[in-house]
């Protein structure tokens, strides 16, 4: 398919000279500092959030279904990712500084198509999907795939829409796959969590110590109960 037409008054890529002429105007620390969130930081901060959702899944009495979901979340990155490889084929859209000047390139080497941003699919995928199981934790990642998207305009290798349609693409391959995804994940986190083995019981289940006598619960275990209360009644 050919390539799509841009001019200089098309608001996708005025946006995109507005928000690239920051790295311009920024000192050079800056600029690396931006790189470095938008390649890897926000990605590796998001992995992190989905440990921590993981690790309080297992304390949930829901804990079958609450680690399937969190199982689901990089799954339905992987899925979409896959989703996009012929999106790109067929719309094939340059990267912006292959049809632009005058933008500040701060990443070389990005040679293949532009539309959609794999790193915003990723991450909208990840967040939405640790947002099904955890709101608090879902919505910081959120944020932080928000801050990615705008990095990788800042950096000058995608078109604002490259990533507006990450984020379409990855939410919409979270949440439209994910009951077909819970009814294959939650028998097989269910049959592990009835395992033989205490590792691998570990994996969906926490263990449970006996509580002393008299021993009230502490700040942890009222707000797991708390989030647990917030996601019945959602």
């Amino acid at each position: 398919m050919a390539e799509l037409a841009f001019d200089g008054a098309d608001p996708d890529v005025s946006l995109l000279y507005d928000i690239n002429g920051l790295a311009k105007a920024a000192p050079d620390w800056a600029d690396r500092t931006v790189e470095y969130v938008g390649e890897y930081g926000c990605m590796a901060v998001i992995v992190l959030l989905g440990v921590m959702c993981w690790w309080r899944a297992r304390s949930r009495p829901d804990a079958p279904a609450a680690v399937a979901g969190v199982i689901w979340a990089p799954l339905a990155a992987a899925v979409a990712l896959l989703i996009n490889v012929p999106i790109r084929g067929l719309v094939e859209r340059p990267r912006p500084f292959l049809s632009h000047d005058g933008l500040e390139v701060l990443v070389a080497g990005k040679t293949d198509f532009s539309f959609v941003s794999d790193h915003s699919t990723m991450g909208a995928a990840v967040a939405v999907g640790l947002f099904l199981v955890n709101r608090r934790l879902g919505l910081v990642a959120m944020v932080l795939a928000f801050f990615q998207g705008v990095a990788r305009v800042y950096m000058g290798v995608h078109y604002p829409t490259d990533v507006v349609g990450g984020f379409a693409l990855g939410t919409a391959t979270a949440l439209l796959l994910a009951p077909l995804a819970q009814m294959l994940l939650v028998p097989l986190t269910t049959a592990v969590s009835r395992s033989g083995s205490r590792v691998l019981r570990g994996v969906v289940v926490a263990e449970r110590r006996a509580p002393r006598p008299g021993a009230r619960p502490d700040a942890r275990d009222a707000q797991d109960a708390g989030d647990r209360r917030a996601d019945l009644a959602a």
